[in-house]
């Protein structure tokens, strides 16, 4: 997988700040919260992954361009 340009990060950091409420779409990952689950951005690492406090209590990061959450 190739690291996207610093340019999207920046992208998806404006339109994710922290504090953004979101609703898990698809996530590729055995651990992953139940779909539907919402959530709390809490910032975006250098890959563009958003980092998120789930309602659940799990901290599992959204893969940039593997999974999918929508703002609420």
């Amino acid at each position: 997988m190739a690291f996207p340009s610093k340019e999207i990060v920046e992208r998806v950091r404006r339109e994710y700040p922290a504090g953004t409420r979101v609703r898990l779409e698809k996530m590729d990952d055995c651990q992953a919260p139940p779909i539907e689950t919402e959530g709390v951005v809490e910032g975006v690492d250098d890959t563009a992954s958003l980092m998120v406090r789930w309602s659940n209590g799990s901290h599992l990061h959204v893969v940039y361009g593997v999974d999918e959450v929508r703002k609420i």
